[in-house]
């Protein structure tokens, strides 16, 4: 715990350190959500649709906020491999899981300040979450460990490529999910049968679904429940190729 303290400080501390990396993503979420939530705003005259179309499109923005937010994780590894600073921790007793989840919770504590923004400028917009103040902190939980799962993937990548380029390249890869996805419209509103089969098994889906669900119908067991689960198993993954990697590196050096 000792080695993952202290890790996740400093990725914090250069993060904070060039805050030219972090301003664009913040500007491009709020981007999202006011062009999404002025040009797509009509979608929730259609009938049958639930809540607001802010609170529906608002999860897109915090989603969005990952590709940056939790990215820049993978980008601080690989400055820290090309200056040979990876090397040096790896000669180190330090734990090697704590090289892989220190950058890793960074990314993901970015992502949740990113997304308190985001919240505030909703809030200040009208939005009225139906699961109020506790529903509001639960989005902010669900954001952590979606941050977490995309910072596991760009760990992994990073430690994979050492290549600053390869490593943005293969983070904004990641970007057509958040759209081939319940985007702009719920499930039953996409008429193309090749998306509705995409967003099905699209892990980003369920996501939306669960910070939906407090935004618009309150406290509802399935969504959240499935989407806690999803969110798990992804960042499962993603840490588990990241720390594969990292003991790879270890035995290569």
């Amino acid at each position: 715990m000792t080695d993952i303290v202290i890790l996740v400080v400093r990725s914090l501390r250069n993060s904070l350190r060039t805050p030219a990396a972090i301003i664009p993503n913040i500007a491009i979420s709020v981007f999202f959500l006011f062009v999404f939530n002025a040009g797509l705003s009509s979608v929730a005259n259609l009938p049958g649709f639930k809540g607001s179309y802010l609170a529906f499109v608002l999860p897109v923005s915090i989603v969005s906020a990952s590709v940056g937010g939790a990215g820049s994780s993978g980008q601080a590894l690989v400055r820290d491999i090309e200056s040979g600073y990876f090397t040096k921790l790896l000669l180190t007793p330090a734990s090697r899981l704590a090289l892989v989840w220190g950058p890793m919770i960074a990314g993901a504590a970015i992502l949740v300040g990113q997304v308190v923004i985001i919240l505030a400028l909703g809030l200040a917009l009208g939005l009225d979450a139906a699961a109020g103040p506790g529903g509001l902190f639960l989005v902010l939980v669900y954001a952590f460990f979606w941050g977490m799962a995309f910072a596991g993937y760009a760990v992994f990548v990073a430690l994979r490529t050492k290549n600053g380029a390869a490593a943005e390249a293969a983070t904004f890869a990641f970007f057509p999910l958040i759209f081939l996805s319940t985007t702009f419209v719920p499930t039953e509103y996409i008429t193309a049968t090749w998306l509705e089969w995409v967003a099905t098994v699209n892990p980003t889906t369920y996501i939306y679904d669960a910070m939906r669900s407090l935004l618009i119908d309150g406290w509802r067991t399935q969504p959240l429940l499935i989407g806690l689960g999803v969110v798990l198993a992804f960042a499962t993954l993603t840490g588990a190729l990241a720390l594969r990697q990292a003991r790879r590196a270890t035995q290569l050096g």
